[in-house]
């Protein structure tokens, strides 16, 4: 297998089956597994343009290659989205959250991770090399993006909300999430996104409407999700999984 450090963005061009590597917390463990089997790596993870946090305005921007730990610490996002930091903090292990980044989950997708359900619910935006790409637009099923071929994450703007929390059921082995749910209020509405619990990241729509009458737990756990479509497995029932999910949201309605 080929190895080369990219030079800068510009210069991080992929060859036929090369792939990015950034943490590799997903896209290593995929190998080792004989689950990926790339023609080479291109490592961008010390890239300068892929690295930072900051405020500008309403928005918080973090850069793609940001570790978990970073971005758990960071004091502007513990200000701007405590509840972004909370979700950071409590990611895998502490290995894994200080090699893996937020552009290397985004880009892997994971229907378990934790990250697809904060930039969903926040309605944030991708930024890549040549566009942006809106939250509601970027997840597109099971290790599935709408990132195109070669396409680089660069940064994940985030809008900053009025309130916001996150609650996670996780499966206690992999800490993925069993089920997780993300809630966010804005002056426009309500957004809440679910993670774990499908087939892919998903926002709720029952839930945003009746937190949008209601900002109150009791509003979220008086909503019935259905169950169809959901997953169902050795850890839980598509129902089990169903019912977590206003729970969670009430939990976190508190939380925020």
């Amino acid at each position: 297998m080929n190895y080369q450090a990219a030079s800068s963005v510009a210069a991080a061009r992929l060859g036929a089956d090369d792939k990015f590597l950034a943490g590799g917390q997903s896209l290593l463990g995929a190998i080792k597994l004989g689950l990926a089997a790339p023609a080479g790596l291109v490592d961008v993870r010390r890239l300068p343009e892929l690295q930072g946090i900051a405020v500008d305005g309403k928005t918080l921007r973090i850069g793609a290659a940001t570790t978990h730990a970073a971005v758990a610490a960071s004091a502007d996002v513990q200000h701007a989205i405590p509840a972004l930091a909370d979700l950071a903090g409590r990611i895998g292990d502490r290995q894994v959250r200080n090699a893996g980044t937020l552009g290397g989950s985004l880009a892997n997708n994971d229907p378990a991770a934790c990250y697809p359900a904060a930039v969903l619910a926040l309605g944030a935006t991708v930024h890549t090399g040549s566009r942006q790409i809106a939250a509601d637009d970027f997840f597109q099923g099971l290790f599935t993006t709408a990132l195109q071929d070669g396409e680089l994450i660069t940064a994940v703007g985030f809008p900053i909300p009025k309130a916001a929390a996150w609650q996670k059921f996780k499966q206690p082995a992999s800490r993925f999430s069993l089920v997780g749910v993300f809630v966010a209020r804005f002056d426009s509405g309500v957004r809440v996104a679910v993670t774990g619990a499908g087939p892919g990241v998903f926002r709720c729509t029952p839930l945003e409407q009746a937190l949008g009458r209601d900002w109150s737990p009791a509003a979220a756990r008086a909503v019935k999700v259905d169950a169809a479509g959901l997953n169902s497995d050795l850890h839980g029932t598509a129902a089990y999984r169903a019912a977590l999910i206003p729970e969670l949201a009430a939990r976190a309605v508190a939380a925020a």
